[in-house]
C-alpha cells in the first residue's frame, strides 16, 4: 500500500540546493558578452528636469551605451500602467499621470530612474554614470499625506487635480448613519499603518538578452509572476509579440509582493539589449531596493464603531487616506479599495458599514503589496475599534469578541465579501487554552513586583485569500482574469512532470505541489518534478501572491491529476477487458472488481505510451492533461493571534514573552511548512508593530535607506512562537485549502499594540511602538 502524503510535514526538497549554495538566482546567469547596466537615478523628490549632459559618461572606458528618456520615446514604446481601474464616488475613472520608464519632463522621487549606462563592467557603469549632470530646477516636494491634496500644495502630476487618483467608497452610507444614530455607544480612532519597505533576502535582479537570429528576448528576472510580466511587455509596452519573449524566474529569494510588479528596470534593458546586441545584467544593491523596490501600507485612517446597549456592534465608519507615492504601482489601486474594505467585518457579524478611501499622489516611491496587501489594515482598523469598545463597556476583550463573532455560514458581509466557512469561537478558545489566558492577570503582579509592565492583546483576523475568481474581480476592475493552470505529464516510466503557472519564492511548492501528486497517484514523491517559472515550458499562468497558491494553483494541479486518472481508468479497461466504468484506482493501482488483474499506475503509463492495447482512434496514445481553474469566489482563511508583552518603564523597550496563533487555513497540505509561513509573517508583523518604518523628511530625502536607519527584527527580538491549527476546509475549491502565506502579517501587529495598550492602560499607541514612543507615552502619563 502506497504511503499518503497529504498532512505530513515532508522536509522541503529545495532546500539541499538553497543550503548548499547551489540555487539557480538570476544574478548567477551570466551570459556570453555580457554588459551591465547601471541606473543614474534622481537625487530630488520633485524637480523640472531642464537636460542630461552625458558626454563625458559616454567616453569613458568600456561604456557601450547611455540612454535617456529621449531614446526610449523615439522607440515609440509604450509607458508603464497600473492594472487595476478604481472608479471614484461619482463614477469617473481614476486619474493616473503617466509613469515613463526614464523620468521625462519631470523628476518625482528620489530614486526614479533618469538614465542607464551599460558597460563591460559594475563598476565601469557606476562611475560614468557618476559623472552625468542633471540640470533640473527644484518644485516644492509634496511629502505630508494628510496635506497631499491641499489647495497649495504642488501638484505632482499635470493632469491630477489635487494629486487625487480617485475618491472610492464602498457600503451603504445611509445604513451606517442611522446604525450611529440609533447607538448607545460609540468609539472613534485615528491610526496610521505605517509605510514599509519590503526588504526580501534576494535584491531585485534581471538579466535580458536579445537574440538577433531568432528576433527573440529572453529576461531572467527575479519575478512572481512571469507570465504577467511578459504579457505587459508584449502588451503594454510593445516590444515584442509574446512568443517572441521568454521570461525565466527559477530561484528567487523572497517576494512578499514587491516582486509582482512591473517596474522601469526591466523594460529598459530588454529594449536595451537589441539596441545594444549584447546580454545587459542588472542587480540591485541594497539601497537601490529600499528606494525604489514598491513600498508597503502607508495610510492614514479615522474610523467609528456604533454599538447597541447590549454590546452588540450595529454599524462602522472608515475614511482611509492612502499614499500612492509618485507614481500607480501595478496593484496600488487595488489594495486600499478592494483588497482592505471588504474585510472590515473582520470576524463579526456588523449589520452596516461604510468606508471611503481617498488616494492621493506624493514624491515618494510608488506603494503596491506588501504581504497580506490591504488585509492588514483592514484588520488593525477593526480590531483596534473592538478593543476600544470593549475597553469603554468594561467587557473582557475576549467576551466582547465572542459575542459578536458571525457563527452562522455562508456569511454575506455588507461590504461585498461572503464568508464561507469557519468556527472563529474555537480558533479563539485555544488561542486562549494555549496562553492560559485566565491566569493573566497573576502574570502580571508579578511583572510588577519587578517593576515591569505586562500586557496581554487579542486579536482576531480574517482574509479574502484564493485570489482568482476572474469574472468577479474583472467586474471590480481587474485588468486580467486570475485563474491559475497545471499541466500534467506522466512519462512511460511512470514519473510525473508538473509545469505550474503558480510560482515559489519560498513557498515549497517543489514539495507541497509534489506531495499533491504522489498522493493522488500513489508513487513516490521522488518521482514528481515541478516545474515553474519559465514562460516557454510553462503554459500560460497567473503567478504566487495573495496566497492563491494553494487554493488556486493546486487545484488546478488536482483535476489535472483527475484527468489522468480518468483515462487511466479507460487504458487499464481495455487491458483488463471490462467497462471503463467498472475500473477503480486506488493506492497506486487500477483495479475492477469484474477483473482478477491489477495494473500499477507505471503499468498503465507504459501502456499508455505504447498504445497496443486501445484503439487509437478512440483513444489518443500518451498520457498528459491539461487544467484550469477559476474559483468561484474567494476563500477567507481566519485565526486568533494573542500576544504577551513585557515593557521596561525607564526604557521604552517591549519584550514579546509569549505568542500564540490558532489559525484556519482548511486543509493543510504540509503543516511543517504552513507552520513556517505562519512564523514567517508573525515576524514581519511584529516588525511593523515594533520597529520598521519607511520615513521622508519634508524635502522628500529617505531618512530610511539602509538597515542602519530601517531596523528588521532579529531572532532576539522575537519569542518562540506558538502556532497551531484549528481548521474548517473551504468548499470554493477542490481541496479545501484556504491559504496561509500572509495570516501572520494580518493578525500580528493587532495584537502586539493591543499588548502593549493593556501594558501601559491607555486606548491606542501608533506603530511602530519603538522605545522612544513607548518611553514617551510612559513620561506623558506620569508627568
Amino acid at each position: 500500500m502506497s504511503k499518503a502524503h497529504i498532512g505530513e510535514s515532508i522536509p522541503r526538497r529545495e532546500d539541499i540546493r538553497f543550503i548548499t549554495g547551489k540555487g539557480r538566482y538570476t544574478d548567477d546567469v551570466t551570459l556570453p558578452d555580457q554588459s551591465y547596466a547601471v541606473f543614474l537615478r534622481s537625487p530630488v523628490a520633485h524637480a523640472k528636469l531642464i537636460g542630461l549632459k552625458t558626454s563625458s559618461a559616454i567616453g569613458m572606458p568600456g561604456v557601450r551605451a547611455v540612454y535617456t528618456a529621449a531614446d526610449y520615446e523615439a522607440s515609440g514604446l509604450g509607458t508603464l500602467m497600473c492594472g487595476w481601474m478604481i472608479h471614484s464616488k461619482d463614477g469617473s475613472e481614476m486619474r493616473t499621470g503617466v509613469h515613463p520608464p526614464l523620468a521625462s519632463g519631470r523628476l518625482r522621487y528620489v530614486g526614479e530612474p533618469v538614465a542607464v549606462v551599460i558597460a563591460d563592467s559594475k563598476q565601469m557603469a557606476r562611475d560614468a554614470a557618476e559623472l552625468i549632470d542633471i540640470d533640473y530646477e527644484d518644485l516644492p516636494a509634496v511629502t505630508d499625506l494628510t496635506q497631499a491634496d491641499s489647495p497649495d500644495a504642488e501638484q505632482i502630476h499635470d493632469d491630477v487635480p489635487g494629486n487625487v487618483a480617485y475618491d472610492w467608497e464602498l457600503g451603504n452610507k445611509d445604513a451606517a448613519e442611522t446604525a450611529f444614530a440609533d447607538a448607545a455607544h460609540t468609539v472613534s480612532i485615528n491610526l496610521t499603518n505605517n509605510r514599509l519597505a519590503p526588504v526580501a533576502m534576494e535584491p531585485r535582479a534581471l538579466n535580458a538578452m536579445y537574440d538577433q537570429r531568432d528576433d527573440r528576448y529572453t529576461l531572467y528576472i527575479t519575478s512572481q509572476n512571469p507570465h504577467g510580466l511578459r504579457m505587459t511587455l508584449a502588451a503594454v509596452i510593445g516590444l515584442a509579440p509574446e512568443h517572441k519573449l521568454r521570461v525565466i524566474s527559477e530561484d528567487v529569494g523572497g517576494g512578499f509582493g514587491s516582486k509582482a510588479f512591473n517596474y522601469s528596470e526591466e523594460v529598459i534593458c530588454t529594449w536595451a539589449s537589441r539596441l545594444l546586441g549584447r546580454p545587459i545584467k542588472w542587480t540591485a544593491d541594497r539601497s537601490e531596493a529600499f528606494l525604489t523596490d514598491a513600498h508597503g501600507r502607508d495610510q492614514r485612517v479615522s474610523a467609528e464603531l456604533a454599538l447597541n446597549a447590549d454590546g452588540r456592534i450595529t454599524g462602522l465608519k472608515a475614511s482611509i487616506t492612502a499614499n500612492m507615492g509618485a507614481y500607480l504601482s501595478t496593484f496600488g489601486s487595488l489594495i486600499p479599495t478592494y483588497m482592505c474594505a471588504p474585510l472590515l467585518s473582520g470576524q463579526y457579524d456588523i449589520p452596516a458599514i461604510y468606508c471611503e478611501v481617498k488616494s492621493v499622489f506624493t514624491n515618494s516611491t510608488p506603494v503596491d503589496a506588501y504581504r497580506g496587501a490591504g488585509r492588514p489594515e483592514a484588520a488593525y482598523i477593526i480590531e483596534r475599534l473592538v478593543d476600544l469598545a470593549a475597553r469603554k463597556l468594561g467587557m473582557d476583550r475576549a467576551a466582547f469578541r465572542r459575542q459578536n463573532f458571525i457563527t452562522a455560514f455562508p456569511h454575506q458581509t455588507p461590504v461585498l465579501s461572503q464568508y464561507e466557512s469557519g468556527d472563529y469561537g474555537a480558533a479563539l478558545d485555544k488561542a486562549l487554552e494555549i496562553i492560559e489566558y485566565d491566569d493573566f492577570e497573576s502574570r502580571r503582579l508579578e511583572a510588577k513586583s519587578r517593576g515591569r509592565l505586562r500586557g496581554i492583546g487579542l486579536a482576531t483576523w480574517i482574509e479574502a485569500a484564493g485570489i482568482g475568481p476572474s469574472k468577479k474581480l474583472g467586474e471590480l476592475g481587474s485588468g486580467a482574469g486570475l485563474w491559475e493552470s497545471a499541466q500534467v505529464r506522466v512519462n512511460p516510466t511512470g514519473s510525473v512532470e508538473v509545469m505550474t503557472g503558480s510560482h515559489s519564492h519560498g513557498q515549497g511548492h517543489e514539495t507541497t505541489f509534489a506531495q499533491l501528486v504522489a498522493d493522488r497517484f500513489g508513487i513516490s514523491i521522488d518521482d514528481v518534478e515541478i516545474v515553474h517559472g519559465d514562460t516557454d515550458k510553462v503554459q500560460f499562468g497567473m503567478g504566487t501572491f495573495g496566497s492563491r497558491s494553494g487554493p488556486v494553483g493546486m487545484s488546478a494541479l488536482a483535476m489535472g491529476c483527475d484527468k489522468i486518472i480518468e483515462k487511466g481508468k479507460r487504458i487499464a479497461a481495455y487491458n483488463m477487458d471490462v467497462a471503463a466504468d467498472e475500473v477503480e484506482f486506488e493506492d497506486g493501482e487500477f483495479f475492477s472488481p469484474g477483473s482478477n488483474t491489477r495494473m500499477a499506475f507505471a503499468e498503465v503509463a507504459l501502456a499508455s505510451y505504447t498504445a497496443m492495447s486501445f484503439p487509437t482512434d478512440e483513444l489518443e496514445p500518451g498520457l498528459k492533461s491539461d487544467a484550469f481553474f477559476d474559483p468561484p469566489d474567494f476563500t477567507f482563511p481566519a485565526g486568533c493571534h494573542i500576544c504577551e508583552v513585557e515593557i521596561d518603564p525607564d526604557t521604552g523597550v517591549t519584550d514579546i514573552v509569549d505568542f500564540v496563533a490558532v489559525d484556519d487555513f482548511g486543509t493543510v497540505i504540509n503543516p511543517m511548512i504552513v507552520h513556517g509561513q505562519m512564523h514567517g509573517g508573525i515576524a514581519q508583523g511584529i516588525g511593523q508593530a515594533l520597529l520598521e518604518n519607511v520615513s521622508y523628511d519634508e524635502d522628500g530625502q529617505l531618512l530610511s535607506g539602509s538597515f542602519m536607519d530601517y531596523c528588521m527584527p532579529r531572532a532576539d527580538d522575537l519569542p518562540s512562537f506558538e502556532t497551531e491549527f484549528s481548521n474548517t476546509p473551504t468548499p470554493n475549491n477542490p481541496l479545501g485549502i484556504k491559504g496561509c502565506g500572509e495570516a501572520g502579517a494580518i493578525g500580528s501587529p493587532c495584537a502586539v499594540i493591543s499588548a502593549i495598550s493593556d501594558a501601559l492602560d491607555i486606548d491606542h499607541i501608533d506603530m511602530p511602538a519603538t522605545p522612544m514612543r513607548v518611553w514617551s507615552e510612559i513620561q506623558g502619563r506620569s508627568a
